[in-house]
């Protein structure tokens, strides 16, 4: 019996063939889970090193498509977009805070889709969103790029400045948006944001690109104004660039910014580096994209 199972084995064996014989079955990669959120979506594309982009108050992903079309045929970029910005249904951001569990969130979707050390580069409100994701992430974040933004934007005014003194006109933005619309607002803008100098001018200024849900605007401003983020800036451990639109006039604020900048970013465990885009307002990327792309080009090589 034992000699008639030998002869059939070898048989069967000799009916298979050899390449199957050599090689082990292994099973396909599987592919990550599809990412839900009420509170941000993700559209994804290219291949390569991750690059994730956070976009400003009242923006969607799309304010970052001039620079992602020329690098996705080397990066995977990531366009985050907070749900209420745009178009998009506000879902979750309905109650609640904003840039907190906006941050929480993308942190779940560079876990859950394995992104390694991935660069983060937001825009103002999207900037401080960044800089959250960074420091909760620590070694897991590969390196940080914050476009004309500010841990606090009040200290660009006045080093001395607190949320607590900021907070009544930020509570006044906050009932006007709710009360009028962001189109209203920005019309007012110049009132509402008089003594804020160029921290009003770059909250205010980076409204309603796209628009969005009252309510989200709303908090989103509120935030940006009396959030400060200085005391967590020791817990980043990658490398961080600053850049920001500049002008030559010496009479224009947006010319000393190197200064305020260097003042504000002073808590982090390396100094940044300043990249200066000549001639772009608050909407660096779209008013300047070809000097942009450089500095982000450079940023990520």
């Amino acid at each position: 019996m034992i000699r008639l199972f030998a002869a059939f084995a070898a048989c069967l064996f000799l009916l298979v063939p050899a390449g199957v014989q050599a090689r082990p079955q292994t099973p396909a990669p599987a592919s990550p889970p599809v990412f839900v959120s009420d509170r941000i979506i993700v559209e994804t594309r290219g291949s390569g090193p991750d690059v994730v982009f956070i976009p400003g108050l009242g923006s969607t992903g799309a304010a970052w498509r001039s620079t992602a079309d020329r690098l996705q045929d080397r990066y995977r970029v990531h366009l985050v977009t907070l749900r209420g910005f745009g178009g998009t249904a506000i879902e979750g951001n309905a109650n609640g805070g904003l840039a907190g569990p906006a941050a929480a969130e993308i942190e779940r979707y560079i876990r859950q889709q394995g992104l390694v050390r991935p660069a983060l580069i937001g825009h103002s409100l999207g900037g401080q969103i960044a800089l959250r994701v960074a420091a909760g992430m620590g070694d897991a974040v590969g390196r940080v790029m914050v476009v004309d933004s500010s841990p606090f934007f009040p200290s660009l005014v006045d080093s001395r400045a607190t949320a607590a003194q900021v907070e009544p006109l930020a509570r006044l933005g906050y009932q006007a948006l709710l009360l009028f619309g962001d189109q209203a607002l920005k019309s007012q803008a110049a009132n509402l944001g008089v003594d804020m100098g160029l921290a009003g001018d770059m909250v205010f200024q980076g409204l309603g690109l796209q628009g969005g849900d009252r309510r989200v605007l709303a908090q989103g401003l509120y935030e940006a104004l009396t959030v400060d983020l200085r005391p967590r800036l020791p817990e980043i451990t990658a490398p961080v660039t600053v850049v920001y639109g500049w002008t030559r006039d010496p009479e224009n604020p947006r010319n000393r910014l190197e200064g305020l900048y260097r003042y504000g970013f002073q808590g982090l465990r390396r100094p940044p580096r300043f990249e200066r885009i000549e001639g772009a307002g608050h909407q660096v990327m779209i008013e300047q994209p070809g000097p942009f792309l450089s500095a982000v080009r450079r940023f990520l090589s």
